[in-house]
């Protein structure tokens, strides 16, 4: 099968929707599919054996400035045309990928969306109420061109759909149980973690310092918590600089991006994953903390319960609430039956979700889009005949 996959995040950029992407596509080439990747700002030229298209792109400043905002260049006609694929997939259809939806429009080929992020809460987080109804218009708008869409995690499923968006099924979570994994732990990685305190116990949060993430939760958390108490932030992003001033002088560390090695030895150095978050579609890092043995206190909120079981791989707190926060955090940290429990719980979870299993739901997925397609398909109008650049059902 030939997938075209238009993306608004890729490589050099590291979240969760870009590391769902690359293991994806990493299975994609073992199972034998070909793919073209169409992303913007300075990706790499080739990424599993598949070609990249680095389409040009402004950063969408001041809010958010690591974001590159894809433009619609020739190259992307000239690469569709030449590739013809079977299917095109739209990942979180807003600006690049939205063109991506509006390009298999044109050329009569069939469509798959999947909505990874929640970008009207983003744009309310982020100062920008005054798109919030728009964005979310038009991004239903988008997701309703295609033949099938999936979400990351059942809460978002039901969030979709109550947004309006049709045609919705789950694309099953996954996480790297090889590379995220308990014997990762490391003295040196968490006596710098700690900054020099290895025998402290180490609360430890991975991801984007955005204002969506609701770390300035944990503020008021350190505060509360015994003065043995660590914590390292690892990551970075806009709200990075307004963080290291709000958190100065508490006991956290700042590590910048981690990957590979490096990062898999973060999460198993760690007592605790700490995710207040409320804005999340899944919660990758989650899992990634799961398949390390460290238990997650997490906000009952968005995808984290259909990551995270409470009581299986760690436990939910209130949205919001320091309080709550707090009494889950000291529960775990002082009893270290439970931390073992939940570390073993967490970790035979994960190992039930791999990217095989998950990949080849979305190839499924990939093949439904298709069959719907055609088996319902009526010859563009006169409009799409004159303007578009219709093409016939792949071979």
């Amino acid at each position: 099968m030939r997938i075209a996959l238009f993306t608004e995040v890729f490589l050099p950029k590291v979240d969760g929707v870009v590391t769902r992407l690359v293991r994806t596509l990493e299975q994609l080439q073992e199972l034998g599919h070909e793919v073209v990747i169409f992303a913007p700002g300075d990706p790499p030229a080739t990424f599993a054996g598949f070609e990249v298209v680095r389409v040009r792109a402004v950063p969408f400043r001041p809010w958010y400035p690591e974001l590159s905002v894809g433009m619609p260049t020739p190259e992307i006609a000239r690469v569709m045309e030449r590739f013809h694929p079977h299917v095109v997939h739209a990942v979180n259809p807003v600006w690049l990928a939205a063109y991506g939806t509006l390009s298999a429009r044109r050329r009569d080929l069939p469509l798959l969306g999947s909505f990874h992020t929640d970008v009207p809460s983003y744009t309310q987080r982020l100062g920008l109420e005054w798109i919030t109804d728009t964005t979310s218009r038009w991004i239903t708008w988008m997701h309703n061109f295609a033949q099938v869409n999936l979400c990351t995690s059942q809460q978002m499923v039901q969030r979709a759909k109550s947004a309006g968006i049709r045609n919705v099924q789950l694309w099953p979570k996954a996480v790297d149980t090889v590379g995220y994994h308990p014997g990762n732990d490391s003295r040196e990685m968490r006596a710098r973690l700690t900054d020099g305190h290895p025998n402290d116990r180490l609360l430890v949060y991975v991801g984007r310092l955005s204002k969506e993430k609701d770390l300035d939760l944990l503020r008021p958390l350190m505060d509360r918590l015994p003065s043995d108490v660590r914590l390292a932030l690892v990551g970075s992003g806009p709200h990075r600089e307004d963080l290291e001033a709000e958190f100065a002088g508490t006991r956290t560390v700042f590590t910048g991006y981690m990957s590979g090695e490096e990062l898999a030895a973060a999460y198993a150095s760690a007592d605790l994953f700490v995710f207040p978050s409320t804005t999340e579609t899944l919660g990758l890092v989650a899992l990634e903390s799961m398949a390390s043995g460290v238990p997650v206190v997490g906000a009952r909120a968005g995808g984290i319960p259909f990551a995270v079981r409470d009581g299986v791989g760690g436990l939910l707190h209130e949205p919001g609430s320091v309080d709550d926060l707090e009494a889950k955090v000291l529960r775990v940290l002082d009893d270290p039956q439970l931390r073992a429990t939940l570390s073993q719980g967490g970790r035979a979870e994960a190992e039930t979700h791999g990217w095989r299993a998950a990949t080849e739901s979305l190839v499924t997925a990939y093949e439904e889009a298709i069959e719907r397609y055609w088996s319902d398909h009526r010859p563009p109008g006169w409009r799409m005949a004159l303007l578009g650049k219709p093409m016939p059902p792949a071979a």
